[in-house]
């Protein structure tokens, strides 16, 4: 665990400032409640062409909430770096629930995965975004490097398994 703190530590003497301080609370409400997501999701749903992409991406974070949010968070049960380090000068009110795994990482790692699955070319907008909103979570100091990690790889494992089985039910064409 103490290459968390060293990570969070160094992430602050290399990026902390104002413009961060201004722009990293911006970022992360994209990913709150995957909002982002959602809303990409039911643009796809409403357009008859990637309609069946969109449904994916929602099914994915439903499984994602199912179980990294309701089983894995209250399993582990870790606190974040805020509750330990009660002396940092939070940006964002202090989340309520558990900091393993990384719900905001955890879904947009979902809706990543599938949507770069599905389509390559979007895998250019939406993983790019994804790092930024894990970042933002570092940064703002709610969760450990750890937490991000394994809410990547539980994202990486839901949104493969969702895509794989998902098309062939759904008897989805890759593009």
């Amino acid at each position: 665990m103490a290459i968390d703190w060293t990570i969070l530590d160094g992430i602050q003497k290399i990026f902390g400032g104002s413009f961060m301080d201004w722009l990293m609370p911006k970022i992360t409400v994209l990913g709150n409640g995957g909002i982002v997501w959602i809303i990409i999701a039911v643009c796809l749903i409403l357009t008859k062409k990637h309609r069946k992409a969109g449904f994916l991406v929602l099914i994915g974070m439903l499984l994602g909430l199912i179980i990294g949010n309701g089983i894995l968070k209250n399993v582990v049960a870790r606190s974040r770096p805020c509750w330990i380090n009660k002396d940092w000068q939070m940006l964002i009110s202090i989340p309520k629930d558990y900091s393993f795994p990384s719900g905001h990482t955890q879904a947009s790692v979902i809706a990543a995965t599938i949507l770069t699955l599905y389509k390559k070319k979007w895998g250019m907008v939406v993983i790019p975004l994804t790092v930024i909103i894990a970042f933002s979570r570092l940064y703002l100091y709610v969760h450990f490097p750890s937490d991000i990690l394994g809410g990547a790889v539980l994202g990486i494992t839901i949104g493969a398994l969702t895509y794989v089985y998902g098309t062939k039910i759904l008897k989805i064409k890759k593009e």
